[in-house]
């Protein structure tokens, strides 16, 4: 499939709402799979943190 112009790339036949937004969903849902764990684990190590801290305080 050719496009006579960006202009028309970008709308894609006229489903370019679609297309653009089914791409977007699709990266969100990609960076969220990557970031939550990430996240988790932060959240995991501040809280062992604590913990031992506590542990070692008494």
């Amino acid at each position: 499939m050719s496009f006579a112009s960006f202009g028309d790339f970008i709308a894609m036949g006229h489903h370019g709402l679609y297309v653009w937004s089914a791409y977007g969903i699709c990266m969100a849902v990609l960076i969220l799979n990557v970031a939550a764990p990430i996240l988790a684990r932060k959240r995991y190590l501040q809280q062992e943190a604590r913990r031992l801290r506590r542990e070692n305080g008494k």
